[in-house]
């Protein structure tokens, strides 16, 4: 009773679930619709959380993904086939997914005959029992009898896809393009290019029942596209990463902290402060600091960045200012 007296009077719902490198996931509620944009964390622990958070993971319509990277898709697959809901992709995050899940295996030209023999001997005694007059025996003469590449399509042809056992298998799969707005049930989603190294990356804004919701991470700085879409919000979810001294001066090797300060990396809280002071409008009831580093940042610094970035606007109904967690849900914020 205590749930459904809220949801009466409470419409759109937004539950950062986890938020940092070890995965990230986030339920957005808008009237009758729920979805999940990214599941970086297992299923198992989506579910969990989303119980944590009061949250049905049965009553889950669909998940977007902003893109390929680990933190952002790890329980992808297993979730929405539990769920058997559709999952949005762009058409190079799904591609790049794929390539992720099915990495090429290196096979020598007599691995790779030794193998089509296997599978052809396997064919002929399956024949052989069943009485059927089979194909000559593969096994001898194979690569001249068949062209290679006849050969190899032999081989697949022989062993179709069984979709419980294929990683990559989804229940339903949705393209969409950065640009362009498209609808899910009562939410209606625009996704916008961030710059980040990944296939083909985006932030979202998301508006049900007249409320905007932004999410913006994982973007190496403010493009002119990106300030532009974060105008006009109810809630923004913006990235603060990492301390700049805290990250030069920590564990990583000097590579990956190359790539975390690169323009396709993360937003330092500094970055992040800038924008807030400089180019945000100040209108979001709720600014959500996310993807905090566990190695390079610490809560508190990220907090007082944003703080002084917002001071003067901070008032009783704009820029309440709150930090997403790696390790736990962060209470919803209701509209």
């Amino acid at each position: 009773m205590h749930r459904i007296a809220r949801y009466a009077h409470t419409m759109v719902r937004f539950t950062v679930l986890a938020s940092g490198s070890k995965g990230n996931c986030t339920v957005v509620t808008g009237g009758r619709t729920r979805i999940l944009v990214d599941a970086g964390l297992s299923c198992r622990e989506i579910f969990r959380r989303m119980k944590l958070a009061d949250e049905e993971p049965g009553t889950l319509d669909a998940i977007v993904v902003t893109h390929e990277h680990q933190d952002h898709v790890n329980g992808l697959a297993v979730t929405a086939r539990k769920l058997g809901i559709p999952v949005y992709f762009t058409e190079g995050t799904h591609r790049a997914w794929m390539r992720w899940l099915t990495p090429r295996r290196q096979m020598t030209y007599a691995q790779w005959l030794e193998q089509c023999r296997k599978q052809a001997a396997a064919r002929q005694a399956e024949d052989d029992a069943d009485g059927v007059e089979g194909e000559p025996d593969e096994g001898d003469g194979l690569a001249e009898t068949y062209g290679a590449t006849d050969l190899m399509a032999r081989a697949v042809e022989a062993e179709p896809m069984v979709p419980a056992k294929e990683p990559t298998w989804l229940p339903a799969v949705e393209y969409f393009q950065a640009g362009r707005a498209f609808q899910i049930g009562d939410i209606a989603v625009s996704p916008f290019t961030i710059p980040h190294d990944a296939a083909d990356p985006v932030g979202f804004v998301l508006q049900a029942e007249g409320v905007r919701m932004g999410v913006a991470t994982d973007l190496g700085y403010m493009p002119p596209n990106v300030k532009a879409q974060l105008k006009g919000l109810d809630l923004l979810l913006l990235e603060s990463n990492h301390d700049l001294e805290m990250l030069r001066d920590g564990p990583y090797p000097w590579s990956v902290k190359q790539r975390v300060l690169s323009r396709v990396g993360h937003l330092s809280n500094d970055a992040a402060s800038e924008f807030l002071k400089k180019e945000y409008d100040g209108q979001a009831t709720y600014v959500i600091l996310a993807h905090l580093s566990e190695s390079n940042n610490l809560p508190e610094l990220a907090r007082v960045a944003a703080e002084r970035a917002l001071e003067g606007r901070a008032s009783l109904l704009a820029n309440q200012l709150l930090l997403a967690e790696q390790h736990q849900p962060l209470s919803p914020v209701y509209f």
